[in-house]
């Protein structure tokens, strides 16, 4: 146990500092996004078991050999009134640190969802009020601005599509059809559900550089992986020219000898966007305008091995420590 949980704890700091900095500055992902979302998941997912358990594990160090009899044991000293002369004052302390951090993890998850379905259910009374039913497009409304809107509304059955009039009128109907794919696979693919766990775990730890890290990328990962859901049903240069006209706001010159209408300055960030959205925007269309092989399948399975190894390696030396020590 005692090993276990310097094991544990060396696990968390690589999965909070070095591993997700390498990860955010690789070139792969956009080539994978899929794979690349499992591992950002698996960092994120075995970092916060390895700090946790790097606390648990050695606040009942005293108490047993593994997990399990630790904990039975910890139940007779809560419980049972058995003596606890071996639990030191820095084992209490551990103890109660993975207690309060189990606890804020959890509440912080509670208390984002909240939120979030707080502000889905007045974004919806507001829709209610200022838009109206698309006559060509089910479960897709618009509503009157003349800046172009395009994104998607989460609530099971009433999930809706929401554009502007603005939007409308400057794509053509395949560009619409590129649109309204995109966003659906958003709906379909659930990516709300990663957004809000990625988004309470950069509440929950805002200092970890992990946390901001993985929710940009997961950002950056869902918007590639519903443009290839949109690429199975429209042609590559209609989505490169719907994704600029929805970043822009115009239709503008070919550039670059280009078939696609970009306008210009579609591949720079918009200095006065949200720097973010913005890079995300331009790393969409160059993914688009200059495609990279995707990932081998070796390549890919290492990537998912990976993802499993670590989440297989702190469980492990939880419950059963005594097999790698």
């Amino acid at each position: 146990m005692f090993w276990a949980s310097h094991f544990l704890a060396t696990l968390a700091v690589v999965l909070a500092w070095p591993a997700p900095i390498a990860l955010s500055r690789a070139q792969w992902p956009s080539r994978s996004p899929f794979t690349a979302m499992i591992l950002w998941q698996a960092i994120a997912l075995a970092g916060g078991l390895s700090i946790i358990g790097a606390m648990l594990v050695w606040g009942l160090e005293p108490l047993g050999d593994n997990l399990l009899e630790a904990l039975r044991g910890l139940w007779d000293v809560l419980v049972n009134n058995r003596p606890a002369d071996t639990l030191g004052l820095m084992h209490v302390f551990a103890l109660s640190a993975a207690s309060l951090l189990t606890a804020h993890l959890v509440f912080t998850l509670l208390i984002t969802y909240a939120r979030i379905t707080r502000q889905r259910r007045r974004h919806r009374n507001l829709l209610n009020l200022l838009s109206s039913p698309s006559h060509t497009n089910p479960s897709t409304v618009v509503i009157k601005h003349p800046t172009p809107v395009a994104y998607c509304l989460p609530g099971g059955a009433r999930s809706v599509t929401v554009l502007s009039d603005g939007l409308m009128g400057l794509l053509s109907e395949d560009e619409l059809q590129a649109v309204l794919v995109h966003e659906r696979a958003h709906l379909s693919q659930r990516h709300h559900l990663l957004l809000w766990a990625f988004a309470a775990w950069r509440s929950a730890l805002p200092w970890l550089p992990t946390s901001r890290l993985a929710q940009r990328a997961v950002n950056e990962l869902i918007e590639m992986l519903a443009d290839d859901e949109a690429v199975k049903q429209v042609d590559q240069e209609t989505l490169v020219g719907a994704i600029a006209v929805v970043a822009t706001g115009s239709h503008g010159p070919t550039i670059g000898g280009s078939k696609q209408t970009l306008p210009q300055g579609a591949l720079e960030p918009d200095p006065e966007q949200d720097d973010e959205a913005s890079l995300s925007t331009v790393h969409r269309l160059r993914r688009l305008l200059e495609p990279k092989r995707p990932l081998s399948p070796l390549q890919s399975f290492s990537a998912l091995a990976t993802s499993a190894l670590l989440l297989m390696v702190p469980t492990v030396l939880l419950v059963a420590p005594g097999l790698f020590v």
